[in-house]
């Protein structure tokens, strides 16, 4: 069968064309991913809150560079008991561990140097808690953190709701807290 000269032509353009709108418009909006990663690398917005930081941060002495994230895994707990601990994020002033445990995710631990954030330090102001002599305090049901040398916030944030507050308190317990208080 023979095909008139403009459908030779017309059916491959049509077919061109549909390849090339429907590739064009499959844009995703960001994940959550990406916006957590745009957040945490943007610069704070110059305010009078900024300024504000500074002055505390000057008043407790702390620096106004934060330690690199490398430097803090050696403070974390060894794995043990049935439980296996994964490194999963690094960089300046933070590190985060996985707790597993029969493979499932039921914790995660950080260490975060507030350095650069001295109001996160507030909240232990008012602690009437202490695990191994530094303030602790729980944050809603599934967190428990302590301030350590006024700099580093160390938590444990259960996953799982296995993993109890007595399980928290007990493996912030772990954590190298005096080594992690002589970090400068």
């Amino acid at each position: 069968m023979q095909f008139p000269p403009a459908r030779r032509i017309l059916a491959p353009f049509l077919i061109s064309v549909l390849l090339l709108v429907t590739s064009c418009s499959q844009t995703q909006p960001p994940s959550r991913w990406d916006k957590a990663q745009e957040e945490s690398t943007q610069k704070p917005a110059k305010t009078k809150q900024k300024n504000a930081d500074k002055s505390t941060a000057q008043s407790q002495n702390l620096p106004k560079k934060a330690v690199a994230g490398g430097k803090l895994n050696k403070y974390f707990p060894s794995a043990g008991g049935g439980f296996d601990r994964v490194f999963a994020q690094e960089k300046s002033g933070f590190a985060e561990a996985k707790l597993n445990k029969g493979g499932k995710n039921v914790a995660v631990l950080s260490i975060n140097d507030i350095a650069g954030n001295p109001t996160a330090g507030e909240k232990f102001k008012e602690s009437t808690k202490q695990i191994s002599g530094y303030p602790a305090v729980s944050q809603g049901s599934n967190i428990t953190a302590v301030l350590v040398a006024n700099r580093y916030q160390v938590k444990v944030q259960s996953r799982d709701p296995s993993f109890t507050a007595s399980e928290r308190e007990a493996w912030l317990s772990k954590f190298n807290l005096g080594g992690l208080a002589s970090v400068k």
